[in-house]
């Protein structure tokens, strides 16, 4: 750098008057500065932050009322289930109630209810899991009483002499279109107030009539929200922000009051024309953006605290400042290029491990289908072998025609392992099939077709329930048609060492389409890891594992999910529960 750039003064020549003025200039317009950029600092960090903790506020109530839903909906198939249950069938055909409790028990620690109640026909409660209400007598509830008149689920609300509210689902139990009894189901919504507590400030949930049936307050229940707000205090001060912000209807949701700021959101819970409320205070707001602006007034002092050192030590030799100034800049440059050249190094080996996994997982993917085929066309082989069998036997007695019907079926059955290769592949690249309605009950009958050789060579008992109507969803024919020949064939193998195998299937419709298959083996010794790859109890050869986790994901992607469990009469069953097509939904409303 040219010294020339630099003003130079010599001992005998006064220093100008204008840099004292130029100096104190320069201090102003620092000082102006520094309190415009605080000032838009202040204006940026709050509406930031602001809008943050609105967003996050929104997002909660959503996960809240989809939660509250989620276990109202969940609940609300209870009644249909247990309405159809044997045990309980039997044990109001012959009032044999002894193990009819505990086998209510059993239920409800899975279901995840508060209570379940069986009812006889007079209204007297036989089974429950809550003990001390056997032998009470319920005709005049309104949740027996509804039942009785209504052939569907009845949902009733309920308010306790505590000032809390009972959520009960119930339905008739019908024996040979006669009345038997009534199941209850009680449903936990108390668990959600308590978690709410331990987040929110406060969240309320309001019926149709605006009265308070769920509240982090356990004060506020069956009040109104203004009457709830006028009877308790605020020690955060969100009941007076909120009697101030509802007046400023010009102003938005937020406001400030007495330092503290406050937010009001609601949304609707299609429910029944419940709503849900939440009070979100903001103080942590002022607090971010203080300790911003602190940070940021510490940095201005500093750099206004340099500039008098700076101006201070203005008769420094400008060649030493140069001297140091170009020692630093070496340093940064050496500094850069080591930077630079570490980031070339991390750069190619981060290369080199992507490499490496992007070829681990073609090698793993290649693996999965390998096996995933084998697995599928086992299947259409075992009944093409068999089909061949009875067609070699019918042209040795002369009865060509049915043996071209034999050969029918294999190139149906040759047709159906294109098509499952095809599924496979798109199975194992997610693809964007295009799925369509189609009424489930066909899956059941194709797949029952698909098995039906090895079903009538071991003589094994099939028993169909199925609907007279139609149950629509939304999927694809053969990716459907797999799970049902893998839990067929599952079924099959299981009831291989029972005297008289049985499987039952059952179809049932309504807010969600299930598909019930129930066999009479020895049950599921594993649960937990029933649906992880490569997890087979079958001898090498029969299986390799996989049915059963490729039946999980094809029933996950349509959007459904697929359980097992133990039968308690011995046996397995597995569920599978898809949601209905939209297109019959619209139809059926």
């Amino acid at each position: 750098m040219p010294d020339r750039s630099v003003p130079v003064t010599t001992p005998s020549q006064p220093r100008p008057r204008t840099l004292t003025w130029g100096g104190r200039i320069s201090l102003v317009a620092f000082v102006v500065v520094a309190f415009v950029v605080i000032w838009v600092t202040n204006l940026f960090l709050t509406e930031r932050y602001t809008i943050l903790t609105r967003n996050r506020a929104e997002v909660r109530q959503a996960l809240y009322s989809g939660n509250l839903l989620s276990e109202l909906q969940r609940t609300s198939i209870v009644p249909i289930l247990l309405a159809r249950d044997p045990v309980l069938v039997s044990a109001l055909n012959t009032d044999d109630y002894a193990q009819t409790s505990q086998h209510l028990i059993s239920y409800v620690e899975e279901i995840g209810a508060a209570a379940i109640l069986l009812l006889d026909e007079g209204g007297r409660v036989v089974a429950a899991t809550d003990r001390f209400l056997l032998g009470t007598n319920q005709r005049q509830e309104p949740s027996f009483i509804d039942a009785l008149r209504s052939n569907d689920t009845i949902f009733n609300t309920t308010q306790r002499e505590s000032g809390g509210y009972l959520f009960t689902y119930s339905r008739k139990i019908e024996v040979n279109d006669a009345l038997a009894g009534v199941i209850v189901v009680q449903v936990d919504l108390a668990k959600f107030e308590q978690s709410w507590s331990g987040i929110s400030d406060a969240v309320i949930v309001t019926n149709a009539d605006g009265q308070i049936i769920l509240s982090t307050e356990p004060r506020w229940r069956s009040k109104t929200e203004d009457e709830a707000l006028s009877v308790t205090d605020a020690p955060t001060a969100i009941e007076r922000a909120f009697r101030v912000t509802a007046d400023w209807s010009a102003t938005p949701a937020e406001a400030y009051l007495g330092g503290e700021a406050v937010m009001r959101l609601e949304n609707r819970i299609p429910f029944r024309g419940w709503r849900m409320t939440s009070f979100t205070t903001y103080s942590s707001v002022r607090d971010r953006v203080n300790a911003f602006l602190a940070f940021e007034i510490m940095g201005f002092a500093i750099l206004l605290a340099v500039g008098f050192y700076l101006s201070s030590r203005r008769a420094v030799s400008r060649a030493g400042l140069f001297q140091r100034e170009s020692a630093g800049l070496r340093q940064l440059n050496a500094a850069l290029q080591r930077e630079i050249a570490e980031r070339k190094r991390a750069e190619r080996s981060l290369e080199v491990a992507e490499q490496t996994l992007l070829q681990s997982s073609k090698l793993a993917v290649l693996g999965e289908m390998s096996a995933a085929v084998s697995h599928e066309l086992n299947q259409p082989l075992a009944a093409m072998k068999t089909y061949l069998a009875g067609a070699k036997l019918l042209l040795q007695r002369k009865r060509p025609d049915e043996a071209l019907a034999s050969f029918g079926r294999i190139d149906d059955l040759i047709d159906r392992m294109g098509a499952i290769t095809r599924q496979l592949k798109s199975y194992a690249r997610k693809g964007s099939d295009q799925l369509e309605p189609i009424d489930i009950r066909d899956c059941v009958a194709s797949a029952l077709s698909m098995m039906e050789p090895q079903m009538r060579q071991r003589s094994v008992e099939i028993k169909r329930t199925l609907p007279p109507e139609p149950v629509m969803v939304q999927g694809d024919r053969v990716r459907l048609e797999q799970v049902l020949v893998n839990l067929l064939r599952n079924a099959f193998d299981a009831s291989k060492n029972v005297a008289d195998p049985q499987i039952d299937i059952l179809v049932a419709g309504g807010e969600e389409a299930t598909v019930l298959v129930r066999d009479n083996g020895a049950g599921i010794e594993d649960l937990e890891t029933l649906f992880e790859p490569f997890y087979t109890t079958k001898a090498p050869g029969d299986g390799v594992g996989l049915g059963l986790a490729i039946s999980s994901g094809i029933v996950n992607e349509l959007g459904g999910r697929l359980t097992a469990r133990n039968w308690s009469d011995g046996g397995a069953e597995f569920e599978m529960m898809l949601p209905i097509s939209q297109e019959s939904l619209t139809a059926a409303q």
